[in-house]
């Protein structure tokens, strides 16, 4: 394996997995795995990019840190030559962590300074200027992200953030610099690690600036940032002879379909909306899932009762609806519950024969593939941008779409479902 990647969440794992098995227009990607958590056995020996996807975004800075330790060294076993932290596009953490602690961490055991940070992802809206981050034209704390029920994004200086969960300095290296090409960004990176700056801020507007940071990364033993930071990766291991360039595998999986969206995002819910016109959709009454009254039975059965309809459940409402949720019934409290409700969902839905299973938000995501217990998935090709479509292996494969809240098209589930079937 030539690159292994740790992710703090499953969708945004199944993010770069994309990214990183896409490649450069002309050139192709690596072939790319991903993994449900920190595996026990060795990776297959063809794969040449390994993502293990953790749920460690919204968990205490120290277990964060304590699993993307084991990620990490299961990946050094593996023999990785370089390794990225991947976080998401709009920062989610709190000024308490885990971005700055496991960035940290990671840094320290592989003896590293001057580490690029850049979530910037320009494709989906997110670019970083002045070390400000932006979403399309707003300002991040001004685009709905200061709503995020678990971790509200309310600054957008990223410096600033950062700041407040590490001990020591961080950097920034402005848009100009990095304008100025893939050497002039790494002069100023290597002038931030003799400042003893362990993350520097990278400014990045465009695809452009992704590539230069990229070239500019090419010796980096590491680099963090949000899944854009990949696309240029693959081809400096291609450049050096390491990998030949591949294109994304061609699979598909027939049978039975099933939706599951515990996202409260803005794009989540106008897609329900969209879906609903044209196919069968049962929203989850969170009071009652926390009654008892609704359970994994009852939403198995709405689903077994629309086969061949793409059937959705969803649970999820506007950021007003969901905090006055989370005072009534606390926010840790309701997460469990709405996790476990969708875990045992989607683990009823596999064994009653669902093939195809679209799972929207990340938490959700999380739950979701960590309690069907898949083993290594496939990264296939992309439904939309960040999001592939994703194949278990075996005799009974399963095809899984997982996406992020904010992530996706109006049409998005429809699209999913068609290219999972290989449509």
């Amino acid at each position: 394996m030539l690159l292994g990647v740790i992710a703090d969440d499953f969708t945004g794992a199944s993010d770069i997995g994309n990214t990183l098995a896409k490649g450069l227009p002309g050139q192709g990607g690596l072939q790319t795995a991903q993994f449900l958590g920190v595996p026990s056995t060795p990776a297959p020996e063809h794969i040449e990019a390994g993502v293990v996807a953790l749920k460690s975004r919204s968990i205490p800075a120290g277990e964060a840190v304590a699993q993307s330790l084991a990620a990490l060294k299961w990946l050094q076993a593996q023999g990785c030559r370089q390794f990225i932290f991947k976080y998401c596009s709009t920062f989610d953490s709190t000024p308490g962590g885990n971005i700055g602690p496991v960035g940290e961490a990671l840094a320290c055991v592989l003896g590293v300074k001057g580490v690029i940070a850049c979530p910037a992802f320009p494709t989906v809206g997110r670019t970083l200027y002045q070390g400000h981050l932006f979403v399309r034209d707003r300002l991040l704390n001004e685009s709905g992200l200061q709503n995020h029920p678990l971790n509200p994004m309310t600054d957008p200086d990223i410096r600033r953030w950062l700041a407040r969960q590490t001990a020591g300095p961080v950097g920034l290296v402005a848009l100009g610099t990095v304008k100025a090409g893939h050497g002039a960004l790494s002069s100023a990176l290597e002038a931030a690690a003799r400042e003893g700056q362990t993350l520097v801020i990278v400014d990045a507007v465009d695809d452009d600036d992704l590539t230069t940071i990229a070239r500019a990364a090419a010796p980096a033993p590491l680099i963090t940032g949000g899944s854009g930071i990949a696309q240029g990766l693959p081809a400096n291991f291609i450049a050096s002879g390491l990998a030949a360039g591949s294109s994304h595998v061609a699979m598909r999986v027939e049978g039975p379909e099933a939706i599951l969206a515990g996202s409260c995002s803005g794009a989540t819910r106008q897609q329900i909306e969209t879906h609903a016109r044209s196919h069968p959709v049962q929203a989850i009454e969170v009071e009652k899932v926390m009654e008892g009254t609704v359970t994994p039975e009852s939403l198995v059965a709405f689903i077994e009762s629309h086969r061949g309809q793409a059937p959705l459940v969803f649970s999820g409402g506007t950021p007003q609806e969901v905090a006055a949720l989370q005072h009534r019934f606390g926010r840790e409290r309701l997460a469990e519950n709405l996790d476990a409700l969708f875990a045992s969902t989607a683990r009823k839905l596999v064994k009653r024969g669902i093939k195809r299973l679209v799972v929207a938000g990340g938490e959700t995501s999380g739950a979701v593939v960590s309690a069907l217990d898949l083993g290594a998935l496939t990264v296939g090709g992309e439904i939309d941008p960040g999001v592939p479509a994703l194949y278990s292996q075996g005799d009974s494969p399963v095809a899984l779409a997982l996406k992020s809240g904010n992530f996706g098209s109006l049409d998005f589930f429809d699209k999913a479902l068609a290219k999972l079937e290989g449509r």
